[in-house]
């Protein structure tokens, strides 16, 4: 088979569920992953065949792309501040946006290189941690997470990035849990922020594949800001901040949540122009 035709073949099909330019995007990411043949290649050499191995791959990743699996899930790997994430559906796909969060603790901290110590509250992939520790060479890097599941996967992040972390098996929710008198320069997290009754706007390849479990609250969709809140007053280092990605419909709820014990306290917009960060201070 001619991988020329091949490649048009699949944009064609995958374009009745994605627009031509998603479908192109996508099938790039699919063609090299299994081929290991960039796209400079494939274009100027249009007489490159498949293999065998390759096409049923191919084909195996094109119908699940029909079922609206998302790409990243298929190929078992995202991308995050540079850094290439093992994925599974035991943990959210990194997002662009969160590394602008990753950002914010840059700005405020790029002269404190040797001793800052930071927590990762709901961990996930580990992408916000690898990509901290990867940055803070020297810092004391901590991530929790109540899925066992998605430590697995965050460990295994953290040793494909050579990055050395401290795990730990918790849920935020439940101060028993806790258990520990540690403190913290920075206090980060990207908890679940979605109401149970949104679940019926959300895409198929989020609903269908992304862990419920980390996308939607259990009851009010402020529980967790609130649980991070009492975590900081005992956690947070004199100097310390907060810096929490959120819903930008709940934004001035979840800074009134911080006010109530924090005086610097501000709403971040993303580069779209959403208010989607909140930092805190003492």
């Amino acid at each position: 088979m001619i991988m020329f035709e091949v490649f048009n073949d699949f944009i064609e099909q995958l374009s009745t569920v994605y627009s031509k330019r998603e479908a192109t995007n996508i099938a790039e990411l699919v063609f090299e992953h299994y081929t290991g043949i960039n796209r400079l290649k494939r274009v100027t050499d249009k007489t490159l065949e498949l293999t065998d191995n390759a096409s049923n791959k191919i084909n195996k990743a094109l119908k699940q792309l029909l079922q609206h699996m998302p790409v990243q899930y298929i190929l078992e790997e995202a991308w995050f501040y540079g850094k290439k994430i093992f994925v599974n559906e035991a943990v959210l796909i990194p997002r662009p946006e969160t590394e602008e969060l990753i950002e914010r603790v840059i700005k405020d901290w790029r002269n404190h290189y040797s001793d800052l110590s930071i927590i990762d509250i709901g961990t996930g992939s580990g992408c916000i941690a690898v990509a901290l520790k990867s940055i803070f060479k020297k810092a004391e890097v901590t991530a929790i997470d109540i899925s066992d599941e998605a430590l697995k996967v965050a460990k295994q992040n953290a040793i494909n990035n050579n990055t050395a972390i401290h795990f730990k098996s918790a849920d935020i929710l439940h101060k028993s849990d806790w258990n520990t008198s540690a403190s913290y320069d920075v206090i980060i997290s990207n908890p679940p922020y979605i109401p149970e009754s949104d679940k019926i706007s959300i895409a198929d390849n989020v609903l269908k594949y992304e862990p419920h479990l980390a996308l939607f609250t259990p009851g009010e969709p402020l529980i967790f800001y609130k649980a991070i809140t009492a975590f900081a007053l005992e956690h947070l280092n004199a100097k310390g901040k907060i810096y929490v990605e959120i819903n930008e419909d709940f934004a001035k709820d979840v800074k009134m949540i911080f006010l109530k014990h924090f005086t610097e306290v501000t709403i971040h917009k993303d580069l779209m122009g959403k208010e989607r960060m909140v930092t805190a201070a003492r």
